[in-house]
């Protein structure tokens, strides 16, 4: 006798991931679910928690779950990355190559010897199967939509992909967990990286990156005192910079406005609206598509579509054009503040997710790089 197919639900021990095995277990799914550990649990990452409320919420489902240890693969494929890019000077967003790496990767292998035919999450983000290809589609709650940490990856790797809820509003998420009496409908979602958890972000990266010490200077050229390493500081930060006042200067707050590797200057500017910090385009390179690129970029012709460069950004509008086999820049039709190096842009038609590529450097007004496209 055959058995019925299998969908793994991956349990994280939050309520999305437990309402989407909820809801595929009441639609008639055989159900199993899938725990995952990516980081060795060091006081800040509660990993003995998490697996208890995920054991907790199995329980209550009256269905199996499997515990696996991803905590190397993350090192290697996920954090490696993550250390190359601040010691550069940039900002990375591990979360992206989470999804890419882990979660689709080495979690959607392990659950295929498992058995599954099917792997679900609980991303507020849907797939959608066109002409036998996947296309991600935001989720319909435009202040959960997932798709911008899901853009990295591969077409293949979403074939039997289940987003249950990305036709759910959270509300509708929390009163369904609250309904079927689960423990955790009213637990905290989670927020920030993982292995950083609550404790300052310094902290934790002075455990891995010396200091390298150098000088703050203004829009002028000013001295205004010293910062301890360019991969402490972000585009656009105001906090942290310790510039006190001074008698040539209003009393407006000091920004980010761009870092020079080169020199190891971190350079400032007073007033969150000021001109340095808005730029007209970026340049991003390891460009990615969902799936087949667009006809425009296949023809070499410029694309009209939006882009964010940050999570929960609302969508802007834009034209990209392609200068390489594996680059583009986006030119946006409003002025965009810090496009940040080692983040990501994130292009769509609507709501569907085309794809990204990696942020390299802000576009000033009437600046491009544009060249014959390879």
């Amino acid at each position: 006798m055959t058995a019925e197919p299998l969908t793994i639900v991956a349990l994280s021990g939050g309520v999305d991931s437990a309402v989407a095995a909820l809801l595929l277990r009441d639609a008639g799914h055989r159900v199993q679910c899938l725990h995952m550990t990516n980081w060795e649990d060091d006081g800040y990452c509660d990993n003995a928690r998490e697996f208890q409320d995920a054991r907790r919420v199995s329980l209550e489902l009256e269905l199996p779950l499997h515990r696996v240890n991803f905590a190397r693969e993350y090192r290697d494929q996920v954090f490696a990355d993550f250390l190359t890019e601040h010691g550069r000077g940039r900002t990375p967003n591990p979360d992206v190559l989470c999804n890419r790496h882990i979660k689709f990767g080495v979690m959607r292998r392990y659950a295929r010897r498992l058995g599954a035919t099917a792997i679900a999450t609980g991303h507020y983000a849907r797939v959608e199967s066109v002409d036998g290809s996947p296309r991600l589609r935001k989720g319909i709650d435009a202040g959960k939509d997932q798709s911008y940490f899901l853009h990295a990856v591969a077409a293949e790797d979403l074939v039997d992909v289940l987003m249950p809820l990305g036709e759910l509003l959270k509300s509708d998420v929390r009163e369904i967990a609250r309904s079927a009496g689960l423990a955790v409908a009213e637990k905290k979602d989670s927020t920030g990286i993982c292995f950083i958890g609550e404790r300052p972000f310094a902290e934790f990266l002075h455990r891995y990156l010396p200091d390298n010490p150098g000088p703050i200077r203004d829009d002028q050229g000013s001295d205004r005192g010293r910062h301890r390493g360019l991969a402490y500081y972000t585009l656009g930060q105001r906090h942290g910079l310790n510039i006190g006042g001074a008698a040539d200067r209003p009393e407006n707050a000091w920004y980010v406005a761009d870092k020079d590797v080169a020199r190891n200057e971190l350079v400032v500017v007073q007033g969150h609206d000021h001109p340095l910090l808005l730029r007209a385009g970026l340049a991003a390179t390891d460009v990615h598509w969902i799936g087949a690129p667009p006809a425009a970029w296949v023809r070499g012709e410029s694309l009209r579509c939006h882009a964010k460069i940050r999570y929960r950004q609302a969508d802007q509008a834009c034209t990209v054009v392609r200068t390489g086999p594996n680059a583009l820049e986006a030119h946006f039709d409003a002025p965009q503040r810090t496009p940040t190096p080692g983040q990501f842009v994130v292009l769509y038609d609507g709501d569907r997710c085309l794809g990204g590529a990696t942020i390299e450097r802000g576009l000033a007004a009437g600046t491009s790089e544009l060249r014959a496209a390879v």
